[in-house]
């Protein structure tokens, strides 16, 4: 299997007891897996843990073995609750310790800004043998570590260290999608969904129903890495549904 055919796969670990509590809503993981589908990488799943050293550690050793790249989201801050990265060290058996690049960054940011006190050095710890993530935002950096990425909770930063990991992850072709629209309940057409998609290796159709103007319709996106049998499928789906009498929406409705 050649590394465009080859579909690369990560997952996410979105850290924290607000998430969970419904305090915060999390808006990083459409960022992210919008992110990897540009580069190539598929995101096949995401679990959210609560700030708890084993529930984390337990996470990360399962994910990051069953995947190509692990990311995670939120508890590398300057409190004392931030604990992915003694999660994540203990996960990979490593101790922590202060980068020197990361310090040196922190020591400029917070150069006019009161200094780097305890809390703000905290955000200078990684796991041994860390590599650092770009972050241009404020100042304290994400960090990477063999195929796990440790990212900032706050959505605007982890844009940031995303901007800087464009382009730096092996991944395949990207995904693309098709999007049709029709006035029709999806179980009316569930068999000419089925057929389609077997039609065409390669492809995938996701049934997407809604409920608007009084009336049942739905929406079916075709997602594939490969345009020729995008493009035939999406041709097939909209005969197919013509052939029955209705109308089919090229885009969507």
């Amino acid at each position: 299997m050649t590394n465009e055919t080859r579909i690369w796969t990560a997952a996410l670990i979105v850290i924290g007891d607000e998430i969970l509590s419904g305090r915060t809503q999390d808006k990083n993981i459409a960022q992210i897996a919008t992110w990897l589908g540009v580069q190539g990488i598929r995101l096949r799943e995401v679990r959210v843990v609560p700030d708890v050293m084993d529930a984390i550690v337990e996470a990360v050793n399962t994910l990051r073995a069953r995947n190509d790249y692990l990311f995670t989201t939120g508890g590398i801050g300057p409190t004392h609750d931030d604990i992915t990265v003694d999660a994540v060290a203990q996960a990979l058996g490593v101790d922590v310790e202060i980068h020197p690049d990361a310090r040196k960054v922190l020591e400029d940011y917070y150069a006019t800004r009161g200094g780097l006190n305890e809390g703000r050095l905290r955000m200078a710890r990684v796991p041994a043998g860390a590599n650092l993530i770009e972050n241009r935002m404020s100042g304290a950096p994400g960090i990477r570590i063999g195929n796990v990425f440790l990212m900032a909770g706050v959505p605007h930063i982890t844009a940031q260290m995303l901007d800087g990991l464009t382009g730096t992850l092996e991944g395949g072709l990207p995904l693309q999608s098709a999007t049709i629209g029709c006035w029709v309940p999806e179980s009316e057409i569930a068999e000419l969904l089925s057929k389609t998609d077997r039609a065409f290796d390669g492809c995938q159709i996701g049934s997407y129903p809604f409920f608007r103007e009084g009336r049942v319709g739905a929406n079916f996106v075709i997602r594939s890495t490969d345009t020729a049998q995008l493009e035939a499928c999406a041709a097939a789906l909209i005969a197919g549904l013509e052939a029955t009498g209705r109308e089919a929406v090229a885009g969507g409705i």
